[in-house]
């Protein structure tokens, strides 16, 4: 928590409950501290009668303590929001103001949880002033995948001096549908004759299964692997510096693999294969509740979002139906 020291004691507790208690994960901790920080921040700056203009980031908040916590009103959350919408640039060279729907909605949730933890978990407040506070309205966008036909010129067009593998990442992705992160902490004893144990979010554990494909692609770069020394030698996937693969190189295979195969690597990403692999989970028949199992999504909400992209059964019942034959449209011509 050393690098939290510009934060008040109530705010560090907060982040130490949810990193040892909670058990998530650093990045998600930082993402609170940079959100309760700038909306400590706002508050104070509001309080003092400041310009809007004025930085955030001069403000000190170490100051602040459960009193302060607890004379925040539900007006001045709406007034950050406000701020969020209207006023705050989304980077430092940018004409534009106010951010998207998407980061507002992440923000807030950071202090809707902060609250929770004051009022339920430690039960220092009260009043929850944040409590039925309903999130932005976000626009549902529907996910970007591969079809077949690109997902097989992807794993064709892979060649380099680490072929063998990048081709058994970009099978591991397309098959098991697993994050970047998750590839990324998968060490050598985590894959079993049919299976990968994978540690997803919140350091939860699942199995996730893969076909015949998949295990000879590992199978072909493990006679690479095991000739290898690594830093940390029990990581399954190593680097060109003999350590443990990061998330920015398996962003830049990825990227190199798509223009490869002739694809535009701006509209697809590592994600996006994982997204393909969902979609053709679901567009081969395989239940959304079992789709969320091998994605290790905690709601099965998460999931249905794929159900809109590709429903065979839907599309097999239209051109069942016998009026999807009828076309009178040249009957005047």
């Amino acid at each position: 928590m050393q690098r939290y020291s510009d934060c008040p004691q109530i705010l560090r507790d907060f982040l130490t409950y949810h990193e040892t208690i909670k058990g998530q994960s650093p990045k998600t901790i930082s993402e609170y501290y940079l959100d309760l920080r700038m909306f400590l921040r706002f508050i104070k700056l509001m309080r003092n009668e400041m310009p809007i203009e004025t930085c955030l980031d001069d403000i000190p908040i170490k100051d602040v303590d459960l009193e302060f916590i607890r004379s925040i009103t539900t007006s001045e959350i709406f007034d950050f929001l406000s701020y969020l919408a209207n006023d705050r640039m989304p980077s430092p060279d940018s004409p534009e103001h106010g951010i998207e729907a998407a980061a507002r909605a992440r923000k807030l949730s950071a202090i809707k949880s902060f609250y929770k933890y004051l009022t339920v978990r430690t039960k220092q407040l009260q009043e929850n002033p944040v409590a039925d506070l309903e999130y932005p309205k976000l626009r549902k966008s529907l996910p970007r995948y591969l079809t077949m036909e690109q997902s097989a010129a992807l794993l064709k067009s892979v060649s380099g001096p680490n072929e063998k593998r990048d081709y058994a990442i970009l099978m591991l992705f397309l098959n098991c549908g697993i994050r970047r992160s998750e590839l990324v902490g998968l060490n050598l004893t985590d894959v079993y004759e049919d299976r990968i144990r994978v540690v997803g979010k919140g350091n939860k554990e699942r199995f996730v299964y893969f076909g015949s494909a998949c295990r000879k692609a590992i199978d072909a770069y493990l006679i690479e692997r095991n000739k290898k020394v690594l830093s940390d030698n029990r990581a399954l996937f190593g680097s060109r510096d003999n350590n443990r693969i990061s998330v920015t190189a398996v962003h830049r295979l990825v990227k190199k693999a798509l223009m490869q195969a002739g694809l535009d690597f701006t509209q697809f990403s590592a994600h996006k294969l994982r997204h393909t692999a969902a979609t053709m989970m679901l567009s081969g028949g395989v239940d959304v509740k079992t789709v969320q199992e091998v994605l290790g999504h905690e709601n099965l909400n998460t999931t249905q979002i794929y159900t809109h992209i590709e429903n065979t059964e839907l599309k097999i019942a239209a051109e069942a139906n016998p009026l999807s034959k009828l076309d009178f449209s040249d009957k005047n011509e």
